[in-house]
Order: C-alpha cells, then sequence, then structure tokens
C-alpha cells in the first residue's frame, strides 16, 4: 500500500486517505457509473417494459450498496459533539 495521504473531505469524521484507498474508491465510481447508466437505459424504456416500483427500489438499493461500500474503505469515525467535552 502507498504512504500517500490525501486529505479527509472537509467534514467531521472523514480523515486522510491514502492514495490506494482513493483509487479502490475511484475504480468503485466509475463501476457505480457504468450501473447507473443501464439503469437510465431502462428508464428510459416504454412504459410497463419494468416495473416502477421494482426499479426504484433496484435503483435505490445499488446506490446505497456503492456508498455502504466506498464507506467501507474510508471508514469515516464518528464526531466529537460539544457536550462531550463537558463529560
Amino acid at each position: 500500500m502507498s504512504n500517500d495521504q490525501h486529505q479527509g473531505l472537509p467534514v467531521a469524521g472523514y480523515v486522510p486517505q491514502s492514495a490506494d484507498k482513493v483509487a479502490l474508491v475511484n475504480q468503485n465510481k466509475v463501476i457505480e457509473e457504468y450501473v447507473l447508466r443501464q439503469l437510465d437505459k431502462l428508464a428510459a424504456l416504454p412504459a410497463g417494459t419494468v416495473d416502477p416500483r421494482w426499479f426504484a427500489t433496484a435503483r435505490t438499493d445499488i446506490e446505497k450498496g456503492f456508498m455502504a461500500l466506498n464507506r467501507s474503505v474510508f471508514q469515516p469515525t464518528r464526531v466529537t459533539l460539544p457536550e462531550d467535552a463537558a463529560a
């Protein structure tokens, strides 16, 4: 694994990431884009070709799956709240 570090997002809980982890997530994003474009093609088919409820479920679950996959690589941390300092 490479020791090159990329800064974390300017969002609480996101920490610096190795170049290898960034590359993995970028590969996942490319794969996700291919899948989403296939879904776009299916959505453009004539009405009745796909069941809209199942299609919406599939799209949501695929998007959630890729989000979970990328979170599994980046492993964002919990954040400290102001009231934690008082404890």
